[in-house]
């Protein structure tokens, strides 16, 4: 198979346009052309925070496939369903849907801090134990988990992380050394920044400022709401492109009409697209992963190799998905065909056309 003639934005070699040929679902040449083309081909979307989306919320239904097909149409060709706090039974059987299906999961609570707890249900939050935490490790799809650093033991972080479970710092009220305390024990990532966590202070920078001056990746809701325009573009100003992970943070209630809905027993209202709680606290997003590139691109005016990095290559090299988030020879075909405007128009996973905007 061959995709010909296209504006090729790899992550590392940056944009050319090039031939892509594609045998037994990898890469297995990319060559220079010299076609014109309006057609821009990027490495497959990846969405490491996901709870559903079009009526499926993965911590209630066993029926992914709906929600599967919605994120092929918005160039997403790898995502991680994700839980919120909930009963330890409730848990277990999330994962071992993942596990049947053979997909990487994302716990996000319930270790994390009731001070910051946001969307996520007051009853089942809770410290963390080692004997609980090497129960959670039998599930192979368990790929990544949540938890706030001042709770929980860092012995935790090197627990999981040793196991290959990348730890990400969030809901929490941490001060500084307590979040590098956590990045001392492994943990490199924190959840949708800078919501659900301490505030920025001068005498105080907490786990806000840590994730502005060290070394961690930053997961990103780009929908100008969780974080404004200005914020990102801040962000995007201190970190550049190579430490900020695009996410959805995407709820049941997305690609549906504004409503009433569920997320971990709590009650949401959508109103104008935004997902919020009774009390007016943002519970999750009806973001999708298309919008969130588009906006991003807005409100940062980065180039192309930057938004390929943002949304695909960051993700893929701190969760270690080898193989993902390049278009170079040997990576897997999951590919994403665009438009000028950034429309989707073309996806493929595993060399297989999975989606086609007609």
């Amino acid at each position: 198979m061959k995709i010909e003639g296209v504006l090729i934005v790899d992550p590392i070699d940056g944009e050319y346009i090039g031939n892509v040929y594609i045998e037994d679902g990898k890469i297995t040449d990319v060559e220079l052309s010299d076609k014109k083309t309006s057609f821009i081909l990027m490495p497959g979307f990846i969405d490491i925070h996901t709870h559903g989306a079009v009526g499926v919320d993965f911590l209630k239904s066993k029926d992914w496939k709906k929600v599967e097909n919605f994120f092929y149409s918005q160039g997403v060709t790898t995502f991680f369903p994700t839980s919120v706090s909930t009963s330890p039974e409730e848990m277990k059987g999330f994962l071992e849907s993942a596990d049947e299906k053979r997909m990487y999961a994302h716990l996000e609570g319930p270790y994390i801090s009731l001070d910051k707890k946001g969307a996520q249900n007051p009853k089942y939050i809770k410290e963390a134990t080692l004997s609980e935490v090497k129960e959670l490790l039998k599930h192979n799809s368990l790929k990544t988990i949540t938890l706030a650093p001042e709770v929980n033991d860092p012995k935790i972080i090197e627990e999981l992380e040793k196991k290959g479970v990348r730890v990400s710092l969030g809901h929490s009220n941490a001060k500084y050394s307590e979040t590098m305390e956590a990045y001392r024990a492994g943990s490199r990532r924190i959840t949708h920044f800078p919501n659900a966590l301490r505030s920025l202070h001068h005498r105080e920078i907490g786990i806000t400022g840590a994730g502005l001056l060290e070394d961690f990746y930053l997961e990103l809701i780009s929908d100008g709401v969780h974080v404004s325009k200005e914020m990102i573009r801040l962000i995007y100003k201190i970190k550049g492109c190579d430490r900020i992970i695009l996410i959805t943070d995407s709820i049941s209630a997305t690609g549906l009409e504004d409503g009433e809905y569920e997320l971990g027993g709590l009650k949401v209202f959508v109103n104008d697209g935004i997902a919020r709680l009774e009390n007016g606290t943002l519970a999750g997003s009806t973001l999708t992963f298309s919008k969130a590139l588009k906006n991003f691109k807005k409100f940062t005016n980065c180039n192309l190799k930057c938004l390929s990095k943002v949304s695909s290559y960051n993700a893929a090299t701190h969760m270690k998905l080898h193989g993902k988030g390049r278009i170079s020879k040997e990576f897997d075909a999951d590919l994403v065909i665009l438009d000028q405007g950034l429309s989707v128009i073309e996806v493929y996973k595993n060399g297989e056309k999975i989606f086609q905007n007609s």
